[in-house]
C-alpha cells in the first residue's frame, strides 16, 4: 500500500486522543509557568557568538536514515479466503471510494455488488501502515498502491495488477521558497520528503525531466552538487513538511522546499507569511496513478474472484461519478468524514472507467501517464537504487478488463480525462515548470533534421511525453545556435557584420525550432498543434562555452494550475 497517510487529510481524532491532548496541554502550561517563575531567580545567559540561534519555537522533526536499495519484503505466500470473504487493505483516500460503494461500506455485505453478481463477499480494512510485505506474504488478497512503487519493489513483489483505480489530481504538491520559479532552480538546493512513495517519485520524475539528479542526503548540513537536487528524508510526508516550515522561521534555512500532500502542504504555505509557495501539484500532471495489486497466488487460484473485484471497482467508480449525491455518504461514513469533506477529497481524484483502464495499460492514453510509461519513468528516476529492474509486463494482467469489453460492458463510456483550469491567464505567461535542453542533429548550417540520427526520433518522443502526461499543458520550443564565430565576424566586418549575422542566426534558430515542431506533429498527429509554440533566440542565450551544446532546442514546459 502506498504511503498515502498517516494523514492524507485532517481528521477529528478519537475521544481518548482528545483527553490525552488536554492533559498534555495542562502539563505544558504548568511547565511554562514554572520556567517563567524560575527565570526570575537567575540571570539569563546569552549564547556565545559561535552558537547558532534557531529563532524558532518547538522542536524540528529529525531526519531518518535513508534506505539504500529497495525495501525488503516478506517472502511470497498465497492468500486463502476464509468463509468466502476476500480481504482488501486500503488507506484513507477518496480515490478508493469505488470499492467502498460497490461493497456498500467496509464490512462484508451479502447485499454488495460482489455478493450478488459473483457470489463472494469483501472485507475492506483501512490502515496507514506499509503493507506491501503483508500482501506479498498472503495476509490479504489485494491492496492499493501507485504504479511507480512497483518499479522500486521489483521482482520480490509477487503480485498482479488487473485494474487501475484512478489518477490523483491535486493532492500531491511540491512547496518551495518564494524565489524558486522552476524545477531547474532547485539545483544545488535541498528538499524535505519521505521515502518510497508517490511524493518522492513526483519530485524525482520532474528533476529527471529537467535533466537534474536527486542526491539523497543524510542530514541538513550536507549539500548537493550544482546539478543535483538534495533530498533529506523524514518519517512521513507530514513530518517532512513540518521540517521545512520549521526551517523557514530561521535566519538561514537549510531547506528550500518540501514534497508532500494536502492538507499539510497548504498549511505550510499559509503559515509561511509569504515565504513559501506551491511550485506544482499533480492537478494537471497525471503521473500519480492508483492501481490495485493482487496477491499473485490468490489471483491464479481464484480468477473468478479477481474478475468480480475488477468489475465491482469499475461499477463503484461509475456510480460515484454519475450519482455522487446518492453514494457520497457511503464513502464519508467509511472514513469518518462529513459529506462535504468527502466531496472535497473526491475533487482531487479522477476515477478511471473501462476505456481509460484499457488505454492506461496498452499505452494509448494521451491525456495522462500510461502504466508502462510511469513504470519506466520510475526505473529511471530511482536510478541505482533499483539494482535489477524488471519490466512492467511482469505485473500487468488485463484479462478481466478485456473480458468486460468483449461482453459489451460500459460500451457508452469514453476516455474523459481533461485539464482542470484554475486560472484565466494566458498559457505561456509566467515561468515554465521546467526547461530541458535537447541537441537535435541537423544537416550542417541548415534547418533540415538529420534523418540518420536515431536520437532525433527519441527526442521527439520526449517532447510528446510532456504533453501526454499533462492535459492542457503547452511546450515552447526555443531554437538556439552556437556563438563560436562572433569574433571572426567582428574581425571581418566589424559590428555591422556581427549584427547582420546575429539576425541570420535568429532566423536559423527559429527555422530549426519550426522543423522540430513539424517533425513532432508528423510523428504524433494526435497532438493539438496549438499546444506547441516556437521562438528563435539565435546565439543570444548560450548554455556555455561548448559550441556543440549551444546548437540546441530548449523545451520549456508550461503546465496549468
Amino acid at each position: 500500500m502506498t504511503d498515502r497517510g498517516p494523514n492524507k487529510r485532517a481528521s477529528g481524532g478519537s475521544p481518548v486522543g482528545i483527553i490525552v491532548t488536554l492533559l498534555l496541554g495542562v502539563a505544558v502550561a504548568g511547565l511554562g509557568a514554572w520556567l517563567y517563575l524560575r527565570s526570575g531567580e537567575s540571570p539569563t545567559t546569552a549564547p556565545s557568538e559561535g552558537t547558532p540561534v534557531a529563532q524558532q519555537s518547538g522542536e524540528a522533526p529529525a531526519p531518518i536514515e535513508p534506505v539504500t536499495g529497495s525495501p525488503v519484503l516478506d517472502q511470497p505466500a498465497t492468500y486463502v479466503p476464509k468463509n468466502n470473504i476476500v480481504e482488501i487493505d486500503l488507506s484513507e483516500y477518496a480515490g478508493y471510494g469505488g470499492l467502498i460503494v460497490a461493497n456498500g461500506g467496509l464490512a462484508p455485505n451479502p447485499d454488495s455488488f460482489f455478493a450478488k453478481q459473483y457470489g463472494f463477499q469483501v472485507k475492506l480494512s483501512v490502515s496507514e501502515e506499509e503493507t506491501w510485505g503483508k500482501l506479498n506474504n498472503g495476509h490479504f488478497a489485494a491492496s492499493a498502491t501507485t504504479a511507480d512503487v512497483l518499479a522500486v519493489l521489483g521482482r520480490q513483489f509477487d503480485v498482479t495488477v488487473p485494474v487501475q483505480i484512478g489518477f490523483s489530481r491535486g493532492a500531491d504538491m511540491i512547496v518551495v521558497d518564494q524565489g524558486v520559479a522552476s524545477i531547474n532552480q532547485l539545483a544545488g538546493k535541498v528538499v524535505a520528503g519521505s521515502q518510497f512513495n508517490e511524493s518522492e517519485f513526483f519530485l524525482r520524475y520532474l528533476t529527471q525531466e529537467a535533466g537534474l539528479q536527486v542526491k539523497v542526503l543524510r542530514d541538513l548540513d550536507a549539500r548537493p552538487g550544482p546539478h543535483e537536487v538534495g533530498m533529506v528524508f523524514y518519517e512521513d510526508a507530514f513530518a517532512a513538511c513540518d521540517a521545512y516550515a520549521y526551517e523557514l522561521k530561521g535566519k538561514q534555512p537549510r531547506l528550500s522546499g518540501c514534497v508532500g500532500w494536502s492538507p499539510k502542504t497548504d498549511e505550510v504555505i499559509e503559515a509561511s507569511q509569504g515565504k513559501a509557495k506551491m511550485l506544482v501539484s499533480n492537478r494537471n500532471l497525471l503521473v500519480i496513478a492508483d492501481i490495485l495489486t493482487v496477491n499473485k497466488g490468490f489471483a491464479q487460484a481464484n480468477p473468478k474472484m479477481v474478475a468480480g473485484i475488477v468489475h465491482g471497482l469499475l461499477e463503484g467508480n461509475r456510480l460515484l461519478q454519475e450519482q455522487p449525491d446518492q453514494y457520497i455518504g457511503i464513502v464519508a461514513k467509511a472514513f469518518g468524514w462529513k459529506d462535504a469533506e468527502a466531496r472535497d477529497e473526491l475533487s482531487h481524484v479522477h476515477l478511471s472507467n473501462l476505456p481509460e483502464n484499457l488505454a492506461f495499460f496498452n499505452g494509448t492514453i494521451d491525456a495522462a501517464g500510461s502504466f508502462s510509461g510511469i513504470f519506466q519513468s520510475s526505473v529511471l528516476a530511482y536510478g541505482s537504487l533499483i539494482r535489477n529492474p524488471v519490466d512492467a509486463e511482469r505485473f500487468m494482467d488485463v484479462t478481466e478488463l478485456q473480458a468486460l469489453q468483449s461482453a459489451g460492458k460500459y460500451a457508452d463510456q469514453k476516455v474523459a480525462i481533461a485539464p482542470i483550469r484554475t486560472t484565466s491567464r494566458g498559457e505561456l505567461e509566467g515561468d515554465p515548470l521546467l526547461s530541458k535542453d535537447i541537441r537535435f542533429f541537423f544537416e550542417p548550417n541548415s534547418a533540415v533534421l538529420d534523418d540518420s540520427a536515431k536520437e532525433n526520433q527519441d527526442f521527439l518522443d520526449s517532447i510528446k511525453k510532456f504533453l501526454q502526461v499533462s492535459p492542457g499543458s503547452m511546450v515552447l520550443l526555443r531554437g538556439h545556435v552556437d556563438n563560436a564565430r562572433i569574433d571572426e565576424f567582428r574581425r571581418e566586418g566589424g559590428e555591422e557584420l556581427v549584427k547582420t549575422m546575429a539576425l541570420k542566426a535568429m532566423e536559423l534558430s527559429k527555422e530549426r525550432a519550426d522543423t522540430v515542431r513539424t517533425a513532432l506533429l508528423k510523428k504524433h498527429p494526435e497532438i493539438d498543434a496549438k499546444r506547441i509554440e516556437v521562438v528563435g533566440r539565435g546565439w543570444e542565450e548560450p548554455a556555455g562555452a561548448d559550441s556543440n551544446l549551444n546548437r540546441r532546442v530548449e523545451v520549456q514546459w508550461f503546465t496549468l494550475e
